[in-house]
């Protein structure tokens, strides 16, 4: 008899970069900025605390008993920062929540990052103010390590201005990668991230842009559409989505994005708020 899998999904809570994007137009592919939730066996994973993480955090309050909680940031920029003031678990002591950040520029440690965010003049009170049980731990560069028994992290640096990590998961034979917010360069291949990405099932990947605006935002940090594309066939990985989309990115031109994704990538596509995936 074939042992049954565990649960590993991923839901995306938020999958906008730069700045919310509320309204009409932007509806079907959701406007909260970045915010991932994984479910491995029952523990909980986030990548990112953009403003999707109130909802998420609103829905993990709601839940039954005492948990666990992993906040893996990527990098300390707003729209990957600014939910955290608002995420219920912070505030209520039956949780115990580890929150996660590799080394940046302008900030010594994970805990001064936080306390950074939330100081005057910027937020009227500090997570002096959480009751929650928190831990702040650094991700070492390369870090590859057990979070628990089954769960396997593993890390790769990011060419992003002030640092940023990309992570992959390991869990019961499958595996999912986090890779946003990373600048391409035309023309060269990115190692560090076929790497991490290798045989992967699933990566979402910095699609902020198209080859041809590329050019307009060199030293902004971010990559395209196409190169996630490029990536995922050298890495032979399962699927990707594309993710951290800019806040002009209107519902229909994502459709034409995916279009274009699934025209030599059917398994793969747009990552979009509200979407739940089982791995």
């Amino acid at each position: 008899m074939t042992k049954a899998k565990k649960e590993f999904s991923i839901t995306f809570w938020g999958t906008r970069g730069t700045l919310p994007a509320p309204g009409e137009l932007y509806l079907r592919t959701g406007g909260n900025t970045n915010c991932t939730e994984l479910n491995c066996g029952g523990h909980t994973i986030i990548f990112d605390a953009g403003t999707g993480i109130r909802e998420l955090g609103s829905k993990i309050c709601n839940g039954v008993g005492k948990g666990n909680i992993d906040l893996f940031l990527s990098h300390a920029h707003y729209d990957h920062m600014e939910g955290i003031p608002f995420f219920a678990p912070f505030f209520c002591d039956k949780f115990n929540v580890q929150v996660w950040c590799g080394t940046l520029e302008g900030s010594s440690s994970t805990r001064e990052t936080v306390e950074e965010l939330m100081r005057p003049p910027y937020f009227p009170v500090g997570p002096s103010v959480f009751t929650a049980d928190v831990e702040y731990l650094h991700v070492p560069r390369w870090a590859a390590f057990d979070l628990t028994p089954e769960i396997r992290i593993t890390t790769a640096p990011l060419n992003h201005p002030g640092g940023a990590t990309a992570y992959r998961v390991d869990f019961d034979g499958r595996s999912f990668a986090y890779v946003t917010d990373t600048e391409s360069i035309p023309g060269e291949v990115n190692q560090d991230i076929i790497k991490l990405i290798q045989d992967v099932d699933l990566f979402i990947y910095d699609s902020s842009l198209t080859d041809e605006e590329f050019p307009d935002f060199v030293g902004y940090g971010h990559s395209t559409f196409e190169e996630g594309m490029r990536l995922c066939k050298l890495a032979n990985a399962g699927a990707y989505l594309a993710y951290h989309h800019m806040p002009f990115r209107v519902d229909s031109e994502l459709d034409l994005i995916e279009a274009e994704i699934k025209k030599t990538q059917p398994k793969s596509g747009v990552a979009r708020e509200g979407d739940v995936i089982q791995l």
